[in-house]
């Protein structure tokens, strides 16, 4: 599965085979990353798909150095079975 950070939209992308989109969608709050919400097509879903986009995303967020601000509640609920991620969250914390 390829992933890339769509600057653009504001988003981290997949194309699935169908041509639908699976997205984790994200916007800037002082610098930190505020992870919003992702989607995944129905046709993708219990495939993992979410789960290697949030990887992606948090991935992407230490390489460069960032903080994040979690409102998803797919991420949130990511963390609690992934370690590893806890000194990437931002003082103002996880939200859901």
């Amino acid at each position: 599965m390829q992933i890339i950070n769509n600057k653009k939209l504001f988003r981290f992308e997949s194309e699935m085979p169908d041509g639908e989109f699976a997205t984790l969608q994200y916007r800037w709050l002082k610098g930190s990353m505020v992870l919003m919400h992702t989607i995944v097509p129905a046709s993708a879903r219990g495939k993992g798909v979410g789960g290697e986009l949030v990887k992606y995303a948090l991935d992407y967020i230490r390489q460069q150095g960032l903080k994040m601000i979690v409102y998803c509640p797919f991420v949130a609920a990511w963390l609690k079975t992934h370690t590893g991620y806890e000194d990437l969250v931002n003082d103002a914390g996880l939200k859901p």
